[in-house]
């Protein structure tokens, strides 16, 4: 893995169960404060992480995997209400 991968690894490794992220705020506690899309092609391409915890900035789940991301974070105790995180 690249240090990206591996940074973003370890980012997505250390979430727990009810806590959501944004793309962008994984890319910048990775230290890629800009590579917020790189984060959604890694979440794509390597299967093992918690995809389901991590949104866009403005709270709105993965399109076409809405109904499986809140089914995902339902269970976790998140609340989600017409495609969104509610905060």
């Amino acid at each position: 893995m690249t240090s990206f991968e591996t940074a973003v690894a370890r980012v997505l490794k250390e979430l727990c169960p009810g806590e959501v992220v944004t793309y962008g705020e994984v890319a910048a506690e990775a230290g890629f404060p800009s590579a917020h899309r790189a984060v959604g092609r890694f979440l794509r391409n390597n299967e093992g992480y918690p995809w389901w915890r991590v949104v866009t900035s403005n709270g709105r789940l993965v399109p076409g995997h809405e109904a499986e991301q809140t089914s995902k974070l339902k269970i976790e105790g998140v609340q989600v209400r017409d495609g969104r995180v509610v905060a």
